[in-house]
């Protein structure tokens, strides 16, 4: 099952964010395997450094290196695949500046709902930092539930038990992109979080 073949946009009505870069993961994985989801912020600037493009992407060599900080011996994305993780983005746009509006995340969250309905099997989902916290919430709104992540900083909600259907969801910080490599404290606490995932899911 690759997940671009099942969801799409069809109407793109996000202003703040580049049409051009939109992505949607095309990764053949067995929904069955999935137990972990991963979702970052948005599509990168340049596709060529998203997840699953060719050759080293920046998203990839960083995804990597919080994993390997989380004590999971893996060397690729491949590897990670191989553990059951799945990694998308909340938003499948490209970012045009540093924020991203609430009404393109609400509306990219519809998108990402079909996304996760491919995966029933899930038990965690990582939420790397506030986009995909917004989500996350969002989806829950609509089904009429109440947030998922409840508002506050990051850093005093890790720990915290928060249940997004039969998953765990983990409230953590953005692992993708540069900023992985300069904020060292956020990075060991990347790593914990994925180490937690990682337990949960077995």
């Amino acid at each position: 099952m690759r997940a671009n073949q099942c969801i799409r946009c069809i109407a793109f009505p996000c202003a703040d964010v580049n049409h051009a870069g939109y992505i949607v993961p095309d990764v053949a994985v067995k929904p069955d395997n999935v137990s972990i989801v991963m979702i970052s912020e948005a599509a990168p600037a340049d596709p060529r450094d998203y997840y699953y493009a060719k050759g080293d992407p920046l998203f990839a060599q960083t995804t990597v290196q919080a994993f390997h900080d989380a004590g999971a011996a893996v060397k690729s994305m491949k590897d990670i695949i191989g553990m059951g993780v799945y990694l998308t983005t909340a938003v499948k746009c490209g970012k045009t500046g540093y924020g991203i509006q609430n009404s393109t995340i609400v509306e990219c969250s519809r998108l990402l709902e079909q996304e996760l309905a491919l995966f029933p099997g899930v038990k965690a989902l990582l939420l790397m930092g506030d986009v995909a916290i917004k989500a996350i919430n969002a989806i829950a709104r609509r089904a009429g539930q109440p947030r998922v992540i409840p508002a506050g900083s990051t850093y005093k909600l890790r720990g915290g038990t928060f249940q997004f259907g039969h998953a765990r969801a983990f409230p953590s910080y953005l692992q993708a992109g540069p900023s992985f490599y300069i904020e060292k404290v956020k990075r060991r606490m990347i790593a914990e979080d994925i180490a937690a995932a990682l337990a949960l899911a077995g």
